[in-house]
């Protein structure tokens, strides 16, 4: 049931964009005095988003049957090729995920601020001396605001300690005369850190600080390993919704600190052992991050999973990623659930999934490495360069 409300999911945004089409010609016609037109004039209209709305129908049964493919599996193409020769870029006979070099780990340390910044849930203590009437503690709420007696709101998120007091300042000096104002935080409960995978303690974890990647593991009970069959070699980082981070374990498990990132709240950590295949879907979706391989996995399988296309994803735009080859695949989801599903392609391990939001659809994106044996993915806006030499 999961499955199939996923796919209901992908086939409600385009159902809201076909019905706002027709609502969006009414009211033009209506600002043209429709009334008064003849019914010859408004019937092809009308006809022409009634056939369009039909054709979203037969869509979304066809994407319903696709979500019992574990019960009725189509493993090939019409013309009889496999979906995974259907793929413009042949995958290698063994697959492997590049690694990030030193270098570009580096870059990455870089943009890891190690001041702790604010976020919703945590516990801060507020003193403004001769003023007990505003003291005290608060706890910062889902909007990152604050409530001080008589001052109001006050917005404190993805501010460091020293921002959020002069921020307080700023804002008391509106009722009072020259305030003087310490802040504390007394729980760091937006700190999170979630650990997934072959580890002993999987979930979240709350730290005082930016951790560092050992820190995460060592907290979760990675080491030592569950299984001393298993193998752990490689982990991935999923930061936000765009980015995903290749990091070899086992030469940080050798005392290679260049490999010890430094997290980032919000991460997710995912620790697959040596026997253990993975895809990843980011970007437009409900439930972004890795998904468990399976025999005969599609796209279509994987999308489901996540939970199908969000309102504001440009479905016409789907990218896939292939790391064994290093090669990137364009489809439009029209062309995923017509007749022929000629683009629902048997997925393999490291392959990743991107939906692009609308609002970068005007502006192109691009799937890029940082270097040619990157371990890093970055997924988002950039300017019309890589769409246009793939047009």
């Amino acid at each position: 049931m999961g499955l199939v409300a996923g796919q209901v999911g992908i086939v409600r945004l385009w159902w809201r964009r076909n019905c706002e089409r027709v609502v969006k010609s009414l009211h033009t016609m209506q600002g043209h005095k429709c009334r008064s037109l003849p019914r010859p004039i408004i019937w092809p209209v009308m006809k022409t988003h009634c056939l369009r709305l039909a054709t979203v129908l037969a869509a979304a049964g066809t994407l319903l049957l696709g979500a019992c493919a574990s019960i009725w599996p189509d493993k090939s193409l019409p013309d009889g090729r496999s979906r995974a020769e259907a793929l413009s870029f042949k995958p290698r006979e063994k697959v492997s995920v590049d690694m990030p070099s030193k270098e570009d780990l580096a870059l990455l340390e870089e943009s890891a601020d190690p001041v702790y910044q604010l976020g919703s849930g945590d516990l801060v203590r507020v003193d403004v001396f001769g003023r007990q009437d505003v003291s005290g503690k608060f706890i910062i709420g889902p909007d990152g605001m604050i409530t001080l007696p008589m001052v109001g709101n006050v917005s404190l998120n993805h501010l460091t300690r020293e921002e959020a007091q002069a921020a307080l300042d700023r804002r008391l000096r509106e009722f009072y005369t020259q305030p003087h104002v310490t802040l504390g935080i007394d729980d760091y409960a937006s700190n999170v850190v979630t650990v997934l995978g072959r580890v002993a303690a999987a979930g979240r974890q709350r730290f005082p600080h930016p951790p560092t990647l050992a820190e995460v593991l060592a907290n979760a009970g990675a080491l030592p390993i569950l299984d001393k069959q298993a193998t752990l070699t490689r982990c991935a980082i999923i930061r936000g919704r765009d980015k995903l981070i290749w990091v070899d374990l086992k030469a940080l498990l050798n005392g290679d600190l260049a490999y010890n990132l430094r997290m980032k709240k919000g991460d997710i950590v995912f620790i697959p052992d040596s026997s253990e295949t993975a895809v990843y879907v980011l970007g437009a979706v409900p439930r972004p991050g890795s998904y468990r391989l399976t025999p005969s996995m599609t796209v279509l399988d994987v999308l489901a999973q996540a939970g199908g296309p969000t309102l504001d994803a440009a479905p016409e735009k789907i990218a896939i990623y292939r790391a064994s080859s290093r090669q990137t695949q364009i489809f439009d989801f029209a062309e995923l659930i017509g007749p022929n599903r000629t683009v629902n392609y048997a997925l393999e391990d490291g392959d990743v999934l991107y939906l692009p939001n609308s609002g970068l659809a005007d502006f192109g994106y691009f799937v890029r490495q940082i270097s040619p044996a990157i371990g890093v993915l970055s997924f988002g806006m950039a300017v019309d360069t890589y769409m246009n030499q793939n047009r």
